[in-house]
């Protein structure tokens, strides 16, 4: 594949955005108090993560990249503010004083994780009703909008989002999350993982079930791609009358986790930069296959991704 010229790949990101915190320690003996190991935390590391992870990979790659997110008024949402400008992410922070901006906290020893910490709540109505004009300011400009769900209650208007920006002549990708598809109507292409899209379709027993479980949600949707990523097995994309699989790429997965951010944020700069859908997926896939060979929620870097 050539390497595409991206300078006017626009990207407009809008989702549940968060703060990723690593405390790296050595564990070297169990708690008296419970059968529990003691970690000396010695290093300490923060990330964009969730949408957040999704518009930075789209400006480490090279596209230009605008967010919009609420976020707290609290020291994790100034971090994350921080960050993000360090980054070169346009980003329209919406602050809400009820809210705590989500923060996951890993603890790691050893390359192993050993605990999760998770700090969140919802954001008011009001702060999502000033996202929503955010929203209408910025959809002209950009080519492509990435919708990022992870079920933090940010996109509570995905429903009325998507048809908006479909009818201003946007291709919107949306990263699902949860039982109910169905507000994702008519977006252009959806990018649930195996686990996301067996919730919604149901098991299946063979790969020609499993495509018209894909088929029939995608009709039932109105969506016109349903691109399945399947972690060692790589991604297959569906569309009306056609499938294509294109197997992973990865050499050694050390962390799985932001890899979906990664992919819908290649997949957007490509289709934003003019490629067909095909090649995107396939830049996509092999981003993946980079990412995963990092530790938490990383980026591709041009001279990985087009080396």
């Amino acid at each position: 594949m050539n390497r595409p010229d991206l300078s006017t790949a626009h990207v407009l990101v809008v989702g549940d955005v968060m703060l990723d915190r690593y405390w790296f320690g050595e564990v070297s003996r169990i708690s008296p108090e419970a059968p529990v190991p003691v970690a000396r935390i010695t290093r300490r590391e923060e990330r964009p993560g969730g949408a957040a992870n999704v518009a930075r990979n789209v400006a480490a790659i090279g596209g230009r990249v605008d967010l919009l997110a609420v976020i707290g008024t609290d020291e994790a949402g100034e971090a994350l503010a921080r960050l993000l400008d360090a980054d070169g992410v346009q980003a329209q922070l919406t602050r809400d004083a009820t809210l705590n901006t989500t923060v996951k906290l890993r603890v790691i020893s050893r390359q192993q994780q050993l605990l999760r910490i998770d700090f969140e709540n919802p954001p008011a109505p009001e702060a999502l009703e000033a996202k929503r004009a955010d929203f209408d300011a910025r959809l002209s400009a950009a080519k492509v909008v990435i919708f990022s769900d992870y079920g933090k209650g940010g996109l509570a208007h995905v429903d009325r989002m998507i048809p908006q920006a479909r009818s201003a002549g946007k291709i919107v990708l949306v990263d699902p999350k949860g039982d109910d598809f169905e507000k994702y109507s008519q977006a252009t292409i959806l990018t649930p993982n195996l686990g996301e899209f067996r919730t919604v379709a149901g098991r299946w027993r063979s790969e020609v079930e499993l495509a018209d479980k894909a088929q029939q949600l995608r009709r039932a949707l109105k969506v016109d791609a349903l691109l399945i990523t399947r972690s060692d097995e790589g991604m297959t994309l569906f569309q009306e009358g056609e499938v294509l699989h294109v197997p992973a790429l990865a050499k050694e997965v050390y962390d799985v986790s932001g890899a979906g951010d990664t992919v819908i944020a290649t997949l957007g700069v490509m289709l934003a930069a003019g490629l067909g859908l095909a090649d995107a997926v396939r830049w996509a896939n092999k981003a993946a296959g980079i990412v995963v060979g990092k530790l938490g929620t990383a980026v591709v870097h041009p001279d990985e991704l087009f080396a």
